[in-house]
Formats: C-alpha cells, sequence, structure tokens
C-alpha cells in the first residue's frame, strides 16, 4: 500500500458545497427570525448557500426534513438546521412537543444519516428565548449552523 493511499480523503475544494436547508417554525416569528439570521451569518461566513423554509410549529420540522430529504430534492441538499422555540406554558404539551420533536430529529440523524443542525429552543419563558436567539447574545442559530456544516463535513470525510 502506498503511503498516499492511507491518507484520510480530502473533498475536492473548488468544488461549490451543497446547500443547507434552514427549517423554522414561524410559531414565534421574531424568535425565528433571530435564530435565522444568526445561522444565516455562519453560512454566508463558511461560504456555504441556504435556502429557508418555513413549516406552522416545532412538531412539523422533523416531518418536512424527512419529506425533503428521501425526495429527489434532498439529494441536492448536504444538510438541514432545524430552529424553532417551544416555550412552556400551563399545560404539559410544552413536554410532549420538546421530546418527540427532539427524537425524530436525532432520528433523522441515527437513522436516515442526515447531517442535522439542532436550533429549537425549548425556554420557560419568551425572554429567555429571546436572549438565546438573538444574534448578538447567545447565537444559537449560528451555533447549530456550525453543527450541521461539522456533520456535513464528518459525513464527506467518510
Amino acid at each position: 500500500m502506498t503511503r498516499a493511499a492511507n491518507r484520510p480523503r480530502r473533498r475536492d475544494r473548488k468544488k461549490s458545497p451543497l446547500p443547507v436547508l434552514i427549517v423554522e417554525s414561524r410559531y414565534y416569528p421574531e424568535i425565528a427570525d433571530d435564530l435565522a439570521r444568526g445561522a444565516g451569518a455562519a453560512l454566508d461566513k463558511a461560504g456555504v448557500p441556504y435556502e429557508r423554509l418555513a413549516v406552522s410549529g416545532v412538531f412539523e420540522i422533523p416531518a418536512a426534513i424527512r419529506l425533503i430529504g428521501r425526495s429527489r430534492r434532498g439529494r441536492g441538499i448536504g444538510g438541514y438546521i432545524a430552529l424553532g422555540c417551544v416555550i412552556r406554558g400551563e399545560t404539559d404539551h410544552y413536554d410532549h412537543i420538546c421530546r418527540e420533536a427532539s427524537r425524530a430529529l436525532m432520528d433523522l440523524t441515527t437513522e436516515d444519516g442526515l447531517a442535522v443542525g439542532f436550533g429549537i429552543l425549548t425556554c420557560p419563558t419568551a425572554e429567555h428565548a429571546r436572549v438565546r436567539a438573538a444574534p448578538d447574545k447567545k447565537n444559537k442559530g449560528a451555533e447549530a449552523a456550525k453543527a450541521c456544516l461539522d456533520m456535513m463535513a464528518l459525513k464527506s470525510e467518510l
């Protein structure tokens, strides 16, 4: 075996990266916009093109990603970023939505092998969510984008 055969393969840096699809819940539009602004800035900095797709709520995000990921369109997408917010209310609805959406997104990564950045905020109050979403504060949208890019890079190395 030659020395070159033992080296890890590297992506052709001249090729354009596959785009990322940001799937965002619009239930809390201002929070969604801040998350998307942070994610978009991180993707722009990395030179990765992206599109945004709006869905009604956090519960719909995994289904939208799975439908697209298994479609012809999904073959041209390098990764997905799930953005949204669930704020605790007076009932246990919060617990069910957080648990099921998180589990479904994990299933997409482990069963379907998709690169997914998790940017769904689960917060006790709207103020907590605003601080975590704001690009000039906690910037969780950018963190989700970076996680997605890391998983895309890992997939390309395998």
